[in-house]
């Protein structure tokens, strides 16, 4: 399968499954008012001071923004991505070892026209280690995502590391569900075993792209 229709089909996952699991929290919470006879009873803020314990999970759909910022080459230095801001949806779970340690995963969809109208696309998935920040009903998760990425342009593919660290702000709107802000920056090298002779001397041509992700985010609390 092509990179560019297992990123369509990567899309479509995402909403099925959102649309899906939204389904079931509905249908969840329509029966839990049944049983207090149609009642709806708001669970005890008091327990969210200090809300996560050891098997605690997030459910996490983002949506957002990349900026490609530029490239590295070994002996030409800096290069201009020459592509234009692109989109990403990615979802994500988190499992918590503590009251702030997590692990978890991600499976996320990225692409991005460029100057010649082609389009380019990354798919990284990957595992997440991290931490998080909480003050009140405000959390600051910070991680660092390790994983791989298939990557197309044009008729080229490539498949290859893939690193983000990230940062988010969320609020918890109540016990089940948080909304907030998401952003992180992509490390996503090209290593070849391709060389070219370079001021009298052979080097490997590799390349190293950078970009930066803005997202809004939807957690669900289980």
């Amino acid at each position: 399968m092509r990179p560019e229709k297992l990123l369509r089909f990567v899309f479509l996952l995402l909403m099925l499954m959102t649309v899906l699991f939204l389904h079931a929290q509905d249908a969840e919470t329509d029966e839990e008012d049944e049983d207090e006879g149609g009642i709806n009873i708001e669970s005890d803020w008091s327990k969210t001071v200090n809300p996560y314990t050891r098997g605690d999970q997030l459910f996490c759909i983002n949506l957002g923004l990349v900026q490609p910022l530029f490239f590295v080459e070994q002996e030409e230095g800096y290069l201009d991505t020459n592509m234009n801001l692109g989109g990403l949806g990615s979802l994500g779970y988190i499992y918590f070892l503590d009251a702030h340690w997590f692990l978890g995963g991600e499976l996320s969809g990225m692409f991005s026209s460029t100057i010649d109208k082609s389009m380019f696309y990354i798919i990284p998935i990957g595992f997440r280690g991290g931490y998080q920040f909480i003050i009140n009903r405000f959390e600051f998760p910070l991680s660092l995502l390790i994983g791989f990425a298939p990557q197309s342009y044009s008729d080229r593919t490539y498949f290859g590391f893939f690193a983000k660290p990230a940062a988010g702000a969320f609020f918890r709107f109540n016990t089940d569900w948080s909304f907030g802000l998401n952003t992180s920056f992509w490390w996503v090298p090209q290593w070849t075993s391709k060389t070219r002779v370079f001021s009298q001397r052979t080097s490997a041509i590799n390349i190293h792209g950078f970009f930066w992700e803005f997202s809004l985010g939807v957690r669900y609390h289980f």
